[in-house]
């Protein structure tokens, strides 16, 4: 059988991402998770096809990607290029954001994750 979402054979690879998050993913956590970002749920590590997503938010259809240094080569770049036109073809739309940016600009971070989410929400104050 095949899954599509959260697929059991990757089970232990999730669990790992989520005991070794970085440092960014548990700033963007600690913003998001038990609802507390728009009532929005939010999925740790969740796996679509043979990608694990760093998180996930099933009502809006969005991927929410934390880069490293390592998205910004060519091979990175290419990586990413196939996983995002692989997320669209499923109708997942995905929003990256350097890691950098999570650490030292959260409040530009939850503004444009606000636009992508919740389009006609006004901007966070």
């Amino acid at each position: 059988m095949s899954f599509l979402k959260n697929d059991p054979a990757s089970k232990d690879r999730r669990r790992e991402l989520r005991r070794n998050q970085t440092d960014a993913e548990k700033v963007l956590w600690a913003r998001v998770r038990n609802k507390q970002f728009f009532g929005l749920k939010f999925f740790r590590q969740f796996s679509v096809g043979p990608y694990i997503l760093d998180f996930y938010c099933p009502e809006k259809q969005l991927a929410v990607e934390l880069d490293g240094g390592q998205h910004n080569l060519p091979e990175g770049k290419e990586y990413d290029a196939e996983r995002t036109a692989y997320l669209y073809s499923h109708g997942i739309n995905v929003v990256r954001f350097w890691n950098n940016e999570v650490l030292c600009e959260l409040d530009g971070v939850l503004e444009r994750l606000t636009q992508k989410a919740n389009p006609s929400q006004p901007p966070l104050k």
